[in-house]
């Protein structure tokens, strides 16, 4: 399906009915020559044209051929990363330009690395591609972009990390172009049944994996046209779809799976405390044994103490037992351990899980006293039961409450005796000197009245 050339292109309509031909274009590119068709001239309606000398001269390069009978038509050229769009030449040697593709009915997606274009019903014959393509790329006619990836297992657990390898095809041929990861994304997207029998009735839509083909996390290899994905199943138990998705600036395609049953943890976690001189909590680590092969799993885990401490622990030793890790009964607060667990099912598959946390809370040590001190407080106590029973059965008020209020009684009347001593000393002494004043204001109008008299006396005589 991959022809030497430029680009990839995607035609809708009739993929039985299109032709493909190939033609000698000689040095003068603008003279028409007669078509001349391949044997497999039915499978597509896109050719490269010119030979090799042709295409090495600057003019005359990224020339394809589009076919009478293509109703639409996408095509995908990769360039250097950062360079200016291309410019698209029809065959009548008018230009179609990025910006001026909505007014020539086109639709034009461009990126720093490759551009993205579709035009519905384009002229037939030959076209060509100015720009800087990269010299390595190819002309692809995609019938149809689809995700093939291995099947989900059959039984996986809620919490589960599994790697999953697929190739993006066209129709029925992989595309091996190293470039086309940039044009494509996809993705695996978990959809609730909405089963009110299972955990996740109403939980929301979930991405549980990207595949990538870079070289990173679980992908082996960069670029080798392998897209690797890794599950992170950290939902809820419970019935979900499945949706592949592949997605294109200008489209994309759903592929919806049957439904699947996502299991709950089987891991099962416990918790022995320490008793009395015992120095060492024990954590319990079993599994669902119809689900998983107890003997197969190994556990790395790490213990979080209330002061912050961490303890890292690893348990590799296969046994049909319960897996057990002793933990250090130091301290009091709560603990948090954490584990990732690798093993088999029953039907032979491996897998890794990552366990939600657990915690578990370790109560302060009861402090037991010496058998005398015991005694002793036993003796100090029996008085007081004495008197509390006497005084619920009499209901005579307590010595305490007594003196209580008689003190406060006691200073009550101080306070009243005091103040009324104060205030009345004030109006003693008011009324002294209200009643001075008085006094002299009287002496002085007497002497006055006395004096008029006297003068009244003298006058007479004279």
């Amino acid at each position: 399906m991959v022809n030497p050339g430029v680009s990839a292109a995607q035609v809708a309509g009739s993929a039985a009915s299109q032709t493909e031909t190939t033609e000698n274009v000689p040095q003068n590119a603008g003279s028409d020559q007669k078509q001349k068709s391949t044997p497999d001239s039915a499978k597509r309606p896109i050719a490269r044209l010119g030979d090799n000398y042709q295409n090495s001269i600057t003019l005359l390069q990224n020339r394809f051929r589009v076919d009478h009978n293509v109703e639409e038509v996408t095509m995908v050229f990769f360039r250097d990363y950062g360079s200016a769009p291309i410019v698209l030449v029809r065959p009548d040697g008018s230009k179609i330009y990025q910006s001026r593709a909505e007014k020539e009915n086109v639709k034009w997606y461009d990126d720093a690395a490759f551009d993205m274009i579709t035009i519905k019903n384009p002229v037939p014959g030959p076209w060509q591609a100015v720009g800087q393509i990269k010299p390595d790329s190819r002309i692809m006619v995609i019938s149809d972009i689809s995700l093939h990836a291995e099947p989900l297992p059959s039984t996986i657990f809620s919490g589960e990390i599994l790697k999953q390898t697929a190739y993006l095809a066209n129709g029925d041929e992989p595309i091996n172009q190293p470039e086309f990861r940039d044009v494509v994304k996809l993705e695996i997207e978990l959809v609730s049944t909405n089963n009110p029998n299972f955990d996740n009735f109403g939980a929301d839509n979930a991405v549980i994996a990207t595949f990538e083909d870079n070289g990173r996390g679980m992908d082996e290899r960069p670029l080798d046209g392998t897209f690797t994905g890794q599950f992170n199943l950290s939902v809820p138990a419970g019935e979900w779809k499945p949706v592949f998705r592949v997605i294109t600036p200008m489209y994309t395609r759903e592929q919806v799976d049957p439904n699947l049953m996502l299991y709950p943890n089987p891991v099962e976690l416990d918790v022995v405390m320490a008793e009395g001189d015992e120095n060492y909590h024990t954590l319990m680590i079993d599994v669902n044994r119809e689900q998983v092969d107890i003997q197969s799993i190994l556990v790395d885990g790490k213990i979080r103490y209330p002061n912050g401490d961490l303890q890292n622990f690893s348990l590799t030793e296969p046994s049909p037992a319960v897996r057990t890790q002793r933990i250090l009964a130091l301290d009091e607060g709560q603990f948090r351990a954490k584990l990732t667990v690798y093993g088999k099912t029953t039907q032979g598959r491996d897998f890794i899980l990552d366990v939600p946390p657990f915690t578990f809370q370790a109560a302060p040590p009861e402090v037991v006293p010496p058998a005398e001190e015991v005694t002793a407080q036993t003796a100090e106590e029996a008085p007081e039961r004495n008197t509390e029973v006497v005084s619920t059965d009499t209901e005579v008020p307590s010595p305490s409450a007594h003196e209580e209020d008689m003190s406060t009684g006691t200073l009550v009347i101080l306070l009243v005796a005091v103040n009324g001593t104060i205030l009345l000393i004030v109006l003693i002494a008011v009324g002294i000197v209200i009643r001075r004043r008085k006094q002299t204001t009287a002496t002085a109008s007497g002497e006055d009245s006395g004096a008029s008299w006297l003068s009244k006396l003298f006058k007479r005589k004279r």
